[in-house]
């Protein structure tokens, strides 16, 4: 894969590049290393690509992870305990609300990084509320969300969000006292 495209999100470049810049080679290096003609592994029954082969989110995600773990990166999983005094008294919560979490993908001294090949309310999700969620707990002070570019959206499931679509919402819905600095990372094959 190559890195195609950036954003800063609150500083995330400057933030990122000045507190961790050898995790930053260390993401980076790993895009390079994702080979995308081994990720080109979905047969798609789409009525718009039926029996085409398109790239696959979850063999992507395990290539990142091939290279990050041995690196000393490490998936993060919170437990969530969720607020009951909200529900009614005849409303029975009991079973439902086992086995809730929040997971990043990787982290590493402070830094997380998100690997997103999803809606594009995932990626808003991961940047607007699961880092600030992270940076509240005290798990991170910084974040990358690497993405694909609409080159590479386009070769996917339907439905994929791309860096384009995600920087025009970032840029519209502006930067708030609570957000993490974010660099946003735009893929291609």
């Amino acid at each position: 894969m190559r890195l195609a495209a950036q954003y800063s999100f609150k500083n995330g470049l400057d933030e990122i590049t000045r507190r961790f810049p050898h995790l930053l080679a260390e993401v980076k290096a790993a895009i390079e290393s994702v080979d995308a003609s081994q990720a080109r592994t979905k047969l798609s029954r789409e009525k718009t690509k039926v029996g085409k082969l398109l790239y696959s989110p979850v063999t992507l995600n395990k290539a990142f992870q091939k290279d990050l773990y041995p690196k000393g990166w490490k998936n993060l999983s919170v437990d969530c305990e969720y607020p009951t005094t909200h529900y009614l008294e005849d409303y029975d919560i009991r079973s439902s609300l086992k086995g809730a979490f929040r997971d990043m993908d990787f982290v590493k001294d402070r830094l997380g990084v998100e690997v997103q090949f999803g809606k594009y309310s995932f990626m808003v999700y991961n940047v607007c509320a699961k880092m600030t969620i992270f940076r509240n707990l005290d798990f991170i002070d910084c974040g990358i969300e690497i993405v694909p570019v609409k080159s590479l959206a386009l070769e996917m499931s339907s439905g994929v969000s791309y860096f384009e679509q995600f920087v025009w919402d970032l840029e519209s819905r502006g930067v708030a006292d609570i957000d993490v600095p974010v660099l946003i990372l735009g893929i291609d094959a």
